[in-house]
């Protein structure tokens, strides 16, 4: 189990940070290219269009991936049931958003205070058939546990999205960028599709045959009651990391520093990201392992990635926090580094909100999609009020204390609950190794300068300080390194 979990990690970590890396780079030459009012506008067109179809319509693929990855092993037939099912289903669900999307953009349009807005979403409702279609196959093919496959899909996305949404830019300013956004997901879904029609139904078809099983009855409204659990899940958890961008926006009615918070937002969620890879296996593999009663494989597996993510989250808020000027600079320019006090700040926040949306995702594979779905919708709630009143006071500033404080919250309540059903719990004496390596890298960090390119070289060597630390007071040991190089070893 560990070395699946190992395996599993590597490969999809390596395609999330290079689409990551992607985004950035887009958002970085955008940035630039554009200039603080145009990317402003870009971001909020962006954002709000990919939360959309991110917390509506990955409900039903969603609901297939886990539902799959209790079948495939010993029942092929029913994955191509369960996928003809969640098809029908999500046809006329994106139907009926991007219908209704289109419609609406005066609305949103006014209430953004903005109705030049109005040609540029009308633009960007396409993005949301082409995104929805492509994220299909990656839970399908995640729901098969095929992570090479989704990777490599990943990565051929990353390629497309930086090749179309620059080229297209180029041309046609902030108009050819939401372009590009329509024809990158639609060209991976085209790949996507053919891989499935060619290589993995005739597969599954084989399988099926050998096993000699018959297909047994699934109602199509189990995938349904999963999936709206899941919508409201990704409904309030969208509007919890995004209220933050729209509140600068309708509060302070400045477009320049609502895109110099869009690029701190942007840039200060690099390890949100990074880890966001592990919602991908954890979901499904967390499914399986429930499905068949191994109360003691999921609280193994829930402990093992609460423990990576420690271990190496806290040295990357760290860093990102102490030299947050530079990263700025280096990814946007000097008209954006009047945000760095905010994502100094912000950055503490995202490591809270990492631990609580990659835990949810293991809670949602065992079913406890109410959990996620409540601290979720409060979280929004409690996000919202302190935006408005500490935006008001203190500005972009004021927005990123009241979403760190809220991350905070939220986190300590999801831990709460992996510790009550499951019996997981971050080990005392780890905690406190880890948090006194990452105070002592902290404070060795204020000695280093803040140098554009130079803090990476700092970066690595205060990196390499904290593992030290950690090694000195035993919480990595031996056999740990030993264990990775091998996986390094494998994968090479």
């Amino acid at each position: 189990m560990k070395s699946n979990l190992a395996k599993s990690a590597v490969w999809v970590t390596i395609s999330e940070i290079f689409f990551n890396l992607s985004g950035f780079i887009i958002h970085s030459v955008l940035g630039r290219f554009l200039g603080p009012a145009d990317y402003g506008r870009y971001g909020l067109v962006i954002t709000l269009t990919t939360m959309v179809i991110i917390l509506i319509g990955n409900g039903i693929p969603t609901a297939m991936s886990k539902y799959i990855s209790e079948y495939f092993e010993n029942n092929s037939r029913m994955v191509q049931k369960i996928k003809h099912q969640a098809i029908i289903l999500q046809t006329i669900i994106i139907a009926g958003i991007t219908i209704i999307f289109f419609f609406s953009i005066p609305l949103i349009c006014r209430l953004l205070g903005d109705p030049t807005l109005i040609p540029l979403f009308r633009i960007s409702t396409l993005i949301i058939p082409a995104f929805a279609a492509a994220s299909f196959y990656f839970s399908f093919y995640t729901g098969l546990h095929k992570f090479n496959l989704q990777a490599t899909l990943k990565t051929l996305r990353s390629i497309f999205r930086i090749a179309f949404v620059i080229s297209l830019a180029y041309f046609w300013k902030v108009e050819g960028s939401i372009v590009g956004y329509i024809v990158a997901p639609g060209s991976v879904f085209l790949v996507a599709f053919l891989i499935d029609k060619f290589y993995i139904s005739p597969q599954l078809e084989k399988q099926a045959q050998k096993e000699n099983k018959v297909e047994i009855f699934f109602p199509w409204k189990k995938l349904l009651n999963y999936a709206w659990q899941i919508v409201i899940f990704f409904l309030a958890y969208e509007l919890l990391i995004s209220i933050d961008l729209y509140l600068v926006k309708a509060i302070l009615h400045d477009d320049k520093l609502t895109g110099i918070y869009n690029a701190a937002l942007t840039v200060g969620r690099i390890p949100y990201y990074v880890f966001y890879a592990m919602t991908v296996f954890l979901l499904p593999m967390v499914s399986k392992s429930t499905s068949q009663n191994n109360h003691e494989k999921t609280a193994k597996i829930l402990g093992d990635s609460l423990r990576i993510m420690l271990i190496l989250l806290v040295p990357m808020i760290i860093l990102m926090s102490v030299f947050a000027k530079p990263i700025l600079l280096d990814f946007y320019g000097a008209k954006y580094a009047s945000g760095a006090q905010a994502m100094s700040i912000l950055e503490y926040g995202v490591g809270f909100l990492t631990i609580f949306y990659v835990m949810s995702f293991a809670m949602n594979g065992a079913g406890k999609t109410k959990i996620t779905m409540l601290i979720s919708i409060l979280g929004f709630v409690i996000n919202a009020i302190l935006n408005y009143i500490l935006i008001g006071k203190y500005g972009i500033v004021g927005s990123a204390i009241a979403t760190t404080i809220t991350s905070l919250i939220i986190m300590l309540w999801m831990l709460y609950y992996l510790w009550r059903d499951f019996g997981v719990l971050i080990k005392l004496k780890s905690l406190i190794r880890t948090l006194l390596a990452g105070i002592l890298m902290y404070g060795a960090s204020l000695f280093f300068s803040q140098g554009e390119i130079a803090f990476l070289f700092w970066s690595a060597i205060l990196f390499g300080f904290y593992l030290f630390i950690l090694y000195i007071f035993g919480e990595i040991k031996k056999d740990d390194i030993l264990y990775f190089k091998n996986i390094v070893r494998k994968k090479k």
